[in-house]
């Protein structure tokens, strides 16, 4: 079962992170500043009610007619029990009773001289009402405002880390694909310094640790080949000095394999070094290919769909040709096919297909794959083609055709395909050109 990924941007991870923790404080306040001020007003709501009881006991005590004042009544029935036992230790008491119409009773009690009681009702109503109301709207308008302005720090603050992880991205991607000298740390920039900086510094260091290995490797593997080219070549010119026969054959055709090798280890090397520059001349591609492999084999379909002329390098891209059908000549079957459309040549033919290593990681040295295709080989065939195609800055792809009976974009079933992606524009006399976008 495929799991569902959600992809979002630091910036508004942290927005929602500052917008959600604003909120809790905001609501938090707001319920705190809410129930405080509630209370305070509800306490002295009934001190004012105790004083107005008070001074209607008094004008009741002293007056002739005991005629109950400021809407006082006497042993009132509706009196709250908590205050009825108040009354009965002979004891003065206010209390607020939660009505159901969402507004607080207050009530406030005094014992009369006679043993009767004299109680005062009214509701939070009024300006206390208005006041709470106009807090409530306050602390409303608050909490929201500092939502979006939590948002909107969270966005400055996300932006500017993320801009700075994607510039990071970024200059790791061009290192990734060889520029070594591309820095990180003064690709993000920037006055603050925060852990970005150190993610920057720990690749910029691990790229440099990667380069020196590389290198080495490189030297060690080119003054190898190096050293063994002069005893290869005296032991190929010996062989051809050896009396004719099947054991001189032999011989000579495993000097000439080892030369071989020598050969295509020290280009691999010179590859490596990012130091080949291509030579550009303006070719008619389809012509080119057709005539070159027309050369090599007389048992290769080239078809033409469209002509294109491009600024390329003969030599590299003769090269490059001459991998691919070898590859496919040895480890394919027929019919091979090379398709030229524009800029865009496929090598195509009827075997088994690349191996699922090197359709997932590209061509590797020394690394054949599975032995149903690769086998015998060194690995290296295809690393020089892919080598050559980025000297001239263009893109080298491999893909299996699909299964047996399945309707392919070529109407053919099965095989490796090769596909050569030529550039728009040549390389620069350093060895850049903008990278070609490749489709879906």
């Amino acid at each position: 079962m495929k799991r569902l990924v959600l992809r979002t941007g630091v910036r508004w991870k942290i927005s929602i992170a500052i917008a959600a923790v604003g909120a809790l404080i905001a609501v938090a306040l707001s319920l705190v500043v809410h129930n405080a001020a509630r209370v305070s007003m509800l306490d002295n709501a009934r001190d004012v009610q105790m004083d107005r009881v008070l001074l209607a006991q008094r004008w009741y005590e002293t007056s002739k007619n005991k005629d109950p004042r400021f809407n006082t009544k006497v042993n009132d029935p509706a009196l709250p029990k908590d205050l009825q036992k108040l009354m009965r230790e002979k004891r003065r008491g206010s209390y607020v009773a939660e009505s159901h119409r969402g507004t607080p009773d207050i009530w406030a009690a005094v014992p009369l001289a006679n043993g009767d009681v004299l109680s005062l009702h009214s509701q939070f109503a009024g300006r206390s009402a208005t006041v709470m109301k106009d807090l409530d709207r306050a602390l409303i308008i608050g909490s929201v405002s500092v939502v979006f302005g939590g948002c909107a720090l969270g966005v400055l603050i996300g932006g500017q880390l993320s801009r700075r992880l994607r510039k990071a991205a970024a200059a790791a991607g061009h290192v990734a694909q060889g520029n070594t000298g591309v820095r990180v740390r003064d690709a993000i920039g920037g006055v603050v310094r925060d852990e970005t900086d150190d993610l920057a510094r720990a690749v910029d260091a691990l790229t440099d640790a990667l380069n020196e290995r590389i290198e080495a490797e490189r030297r060690v593997t080119a003054d190898i080949a190096h050293e063994l080219r002069t005893p290869v070549t005296g032991l190929l010119t010996a062989a051809e000095l050896l009396p004719p026969g099947r054991p001189s054959e032999l011989v000579r055709d495993r000097a000439q394999a080892m030369r071989t090798l020598v050969e295509d280890v020290l280009e691999v090397a010179r590859l490596d070094s990012a130091s080949e520059r291509a030579e550009l001349q303006e070719i008619a591609l389809g012509e080119f290919v057709s005539r070159r492999i027309a050369l090599l084999s007389t048992d290769v379909v080239v078809r033409v769909v469209h002509e294109s002329w491009v600024s390329t390098d003969p030599r590299r891209l003769e090269r490059i040709l001459f991998n691919l059908l070898a590859n496919a000549a040895k480890y394919g079957a027929a019919p091979i096919e090379v398709t030229v459309e524009g800029r865009v040549v496929r090598v195509r033919d009827h075997g088994r297909g690349f191996p699922e290593e090197l359709l997932r990681e590209g061509p590797s040295r020394f690394r054949t794959g599975a032995s149903d295709r690769a086998g015998t080989g060194h690995g290296l065939g295809l690393t020089i083609a892919a080598g050559q195609a980025r000297v001239l800055g263009a893109r080298l792809t491999f893909r299996n055709a699909a299964p047996e009976g399945t309707e392919t974009p070529l109407g053919q079933s099965g095989g490796a395909i090769a596909v050569l992606w030529l550039p728009e524009h040549a390389p620069t006399n350093t060895g850049s050109f903008p990278m070609m976008p490749l489709p879906h």
